[in-house]
């Protein structure tokens, strides 16, 4: 038994030395290579940048109260069409307590000349007819008193204003009606009923009471890069993509790039403008916020090829095509433009003509 294990020991080792050869000499021989092919195809190019902004009314007016008071009524909500003219809300007048002082003294005093004009036209009128004063005389009287009646009536009307907003001659009421100015849609109604309105004058811009836009003149309101903004002119196309509207794509024109930069997170951003046409049926609503691929140049139904499958010899595009099984031939190209994923060839190969795959291999 001592005698056999040492033959064992030594064919067991052996053995193990046959079966590592082997693994390595077939470790050794490589499968042979497999190349796929792709074919060029027919589509269209578009060489674009992106903005990022709002679709917005093109103008929004805010309609201010002329008089300062309390919000009585409110006529209209958000989302309701308005014409020029129509009433969007009421203002009682509250009374500043110095300028209704000042109203009731200038009637006091309106009243005091008047009483006094018509005392003195009186004695007059009782002169001239007995032929005791001059026509030129008693025509300064009534000229005084006419005046004295013209400043009461004045005083009496500065005090309505001051009281009601209006006077009692204008026919309206104590309270007044604010009206719209522009036609189109009621966007918001910052205000309430109660709420204290002041008005609009030359050292306040007075308080919002609605704020009211067309619809149908939307606009981009975006901004691009400095590093794109060379690229971009007044009247290339936009391709809008609103987020809260799926599936659908809408065409806006540039009409206006800012010639100043301003400084956001870090990169300068320059504002731009677009003219958005919307299709009949559709609605946009204010503050959507859209991307905007903007058409630096675009090339319609020409053969294209991916780029993946370009080669490059000193900088010059070339491509292998199969003329064989795993047989290609080297064929130069000439290119046009591309959108970074697919790139139009001018010249070169055609769409019949399978390409190898050179990045990409199977076994």
């Amino acid at each position: 038994m001592k005698k056999i294990l040492p033959w064992l020991f030594g064919i067991a080792v052996f053995c193990g030395l046959i079966y590592t050869f082997y693994f390595l000499y077939q470790k050794s021989q490589q499968k042979p290579v497999v190349y796929s092919t792709e074919m060029a195809s027919v589509r269209d190019v578009i060489n674009k940048t992106v903005a990022t902004g709002s679709i917005v009314p093109r103008e929004e007016v805010d309609i201010k109260p002329q008089v300062s008071g309390i919000i009585s009524e409110v006529f209209v909500e958000p989302g309701e069409i308005v014409q020029v003219g129509d009433p969007i809300a009421k203002v009682q007048v509250i009374p500043n307590m110095s300028s209704l002082n000042n109203a009731e003294n200038r009637i006091d005093r309106a009243r005091a000349e008047l009483d006094n004009a018509q005392l003195e036209f009186d004695r007059s009128d009782v002169l001239y007819t007995k032929g005791a004063m001059s026509q030129q005389e008693w025509q300064t009287t009534s000229l005084r008193l006419k005046n004295a009646k013209i400043e009461m009536q004045n005083a009496l009307d500065n005090l309505d204003i001051v009281k009601e907003g209006a006077t009692k001659s204008s026919g309206k009421s104590a309270i007044t009606l604010i009206k719209s100015t522009v036609q189109g849609m009621v966007l918001q109604v910052p205000v309430k009923l109660g709420n204290q309105v002041i008005e609009s004058n030359t050292f306040n811009d007075g308080t919002t009471v609605a704020t009211i836009a067309d619809m149908k003149d939307m606009i981009f309101l975006g901004k691009i890069d400095e590093s794109e903004v060379g690229k971009i002119k007044e009247g290339m196309t936009l391709l809008l993509t609103i987020g809260a509207i799926e599936d659908e794509r809408f065409n806006a024109s540039l009409e206006y790039i800012s010639p100043k930069g301003v400084l956001e997170n870090g990169a300068i951003q320059f504002e731009i403008k677009a003219d958005v046409t919307i299709p009949e049926g559709s609605f946009i609503r204010a503050g959507f916020s859209a991307n905007a691929d903007i058409v630096l140049d675009k090339r319609e139904g020409v053969l294209t090829l991916d780029e993946k499958l370009l080669q490059f010899d000193e900088g010059n595009p070339y491509v292998e095509i199969q003329t064989g099984e795993q047989v290609f031939e080297k064929k130069p190209l000439k290119l046009g433009l591309s959108d970074g994923i697919y790139v139009e060839v001018l010249e070169g190969i055609s769409s019949e003509d399978k390409i190898k795959v050179w990045n990409q291999t199977g076994f």
